[in-house]
């Protein structure tokens, strides 16, 4: 594999000649590993996080997420909002070009328009494509290209997260050219705009990307984008052996903390430990991912009495489960909305109460004559020590609770079709807002045809939920989600467990990587220092 990326990045450097001057050595090679494989180059397919990294450096779409979840115009360089925030039209860049290929013309490309986006998101919701994300445009009304820089969306009623919905992979612009003759093959020659073009891609074994020469963006002070040379994928599935990878220095980056390696690289308190800090850098965010245990709220029983669920709430200790279980990764959950979005409240909040649970207990035996409640709960293997710690912390209040292991197909099947009455559920953001989370309790959005999976319904909260997707001034959609939020703490519908946080790893010489609440891998302002310490952009 190194001579392999040495051997690219020495023609490269040929190639790049014809560029301003450039300063380049071979560590400009960005290296990382992906465990999980990546089973396509499509961004209609990008349905999950190793496929999402790997085309965010293919395509771009009209807009995009910064690290501080603001919308920043990408394609599109403006948008104006009208016919009650039912429309909307974005006006284009005139110089975001298509990665060369043979589908232009030989060594050719050509200008993106708007009638390559009325292509691109034809093709979303094409059911013959089947894309992963054709439910992006479930309330889209229509789309049009007015000209070559205006491309207009309807609505049918106003959202104030689509722009969040615009920014994911689904939306990227892509060639019709390069479809057509690419066809269902086109998922392993991608030809998209973003800073990074395809090279080579043995599956399971090796990908390339190398430098896109002809990207549109340029850095603060006037530089082109992206720094890097190429971007080199292996596919080590062992955790072991990836992490004897990124340790020896042949990848960049450690995106996972896994048991069989975290007490190596971290302290209890979840610090780097001292025999690293010199070599290495931690990186820690909040991610936009809520652990949670859901209740089925339809029938009677005992799993979903009120004073069960209050007391499972407040009878465990969040923290104290994060620092020996997890190194302090996580953050204790206080309500639903996770850390992370400008809706999150929580920080002051306090959810461990355990005289309080024994005393919901003996409400739940006074009132039922039930003097031994015992809930099952279903989870997975990988969350077994979580629950067996909240497991010997509810004995502690008075209540017995049963574990059942399932495998992860089964329990995701039996939740979705209501026949688990308590059950643990991992709720990742699909875009930064929350209200992809708050619909989770919305009373139409029961499973299996949508999140809700308690089949929770309360009107006044319907009223809020439907409220705030007519609210276009942020600030007042904000409160009114802590209102929401605030009946679901009320209520308790589910138990949230913790949010999840990013915990990344990576050499010191590694400059201009940063995090964000999504976890996107973000490499167009990425570089690397020589050996000599100097840095690479000159």
């Amino acid at each position: 594999m190194k001579k392999i990326i040495s051997f690219l990045v020495l023609i490269l450097s040929l190639i790049s000649c014809r560029e301003e001057v450039r300063t380049y050595d071979d560590t400009q090679v960005f290296r990382y590993n992906e465990k999980d494989n990546i089973t396509t180059l499509d961004p209609a397919f990008a349905k999950n996080e190793p496929i999402y990294w790997a085309t965010n450096q293919l395509f771009n779409g009209l807009v995009v997420f910064d690290d501080k979840l603001n919308v920043e115009p990408c394609i599109a360089k403006s948008w104006e909002i009208s016919n009650e925030n039912k429309t909307y039209q974005f006006t284009l860049r005139k110089d975001v070009y298509f990665h060369k290929n043979a589908v232009f013309g030989k060594d050719s490309t050509r200008t993106v328009t708007a009638s390559d986006f009325e292509y691109s998101f034809t093709r979303l919701m094409d059911p013959k494509v089947a894309s992963s994300g054709r439910w992006v445009m479930q309330n889209v009304k229509s789309f049009k290209a007015i000209n070559d820089s205006i491309f207009r969306i309807d609505l049918h009623q106003a959202f104030p997260p689509f722009l969040g919905l615009l920014s994911m992979q689904y939306c990227s612009v892509v060639p019709k050219e390069a479809i057509e003759f690419y066809g269902s093959e086109f998922r392993s020659n991608p030809v998209g705009t973003g800073p990074f073009q395809f090279k080579i891609w043995i599956e399971n074994t090796k990908l390339v990307f190398r430098r896109n020469p002809l990207y549109f963006e340029k850095d603060e002070e006037g530089k082109q984008l992206p720094y890097l040379e190429a971007i080199a994928v292996t596919f080590y599935a062992d955790k072991q052996t990836e992490f004897m990878q990124f340790i020896q220095g042949k990848s960049d980056v450690l995106n996972d903390l896994h048991t069989s390696y975290k007490d190596e690289l971290l302290s209890p308190i979840g610090s780097l430990l001292p025999k690293y800090q010199d070599k290495l850098l931690l990186d820690k965010s909040p991610y936009l991912i809520t652990e949670y245990i859901a209740f089925f709220m339809e029938g009677q029983t005992v799993d979903n009495h009120p004073y069960i669920r209050k007391a499972i709430n407040c009878g465990f200790d969040r923290a104290k489960m994060l620092r020996y279980l997890r190194n302090n990764i996580g953050q204790p959950a206080t309500g639903f909305i996770p850390k992370g979005l400008p809706s999150y409240y929580g920080d002051t909040l306090q959810t461990y109460y355990p005289e309080k649970a024994k005393t919901y207990i003996e409400k739940y035996k006074q009132e039922t004559g039930d003097e031994h409640p015992t809930v099952k709960i279903a989870t997975n293997s990988s969350y077994t020590d979580l629950f067996e710690f909240i497991q010997r912390e509810l004995q502690g209040v008075g209540l017995t609770i049963e574990l059942d292991i399932l495998p992860s197909p089964v329990l995701r099947q039996k939740k979705a079709n209501g026949n688990l009455l308590t059950f643990r559920v991992g709720w990742i953001a699909d875009y930064p807002d929350a209200e992809n989370f708050l619909s989770l309790f919305y009373s139409k959005n029961f499973s299996p045809q949508g999140p809700n999976y308690s089949h929770y319904s309360n009107p006044e909260y319907d009223k809020f939920y439907e409220e705030s997707l007519a609210l276009t001034d942020r600030q007042k959609r904000i409160e009114v989600y802590k209102k929401m939020d605030s009946i679901i703490n009320v209520e308790v519908p589910v138990v949230s467990l913790f949010y999840d946080e990013i915990v990344r790893f990576k050499h010191k010489n590694v400059k201009g990587l940063t995090t964000n609440p999504t976890n996107l891998l973000n490499l167009k302002k990425v570089y690397k220092t020589k050996k000599n310490g100097k840095p690479f952009v000159e």
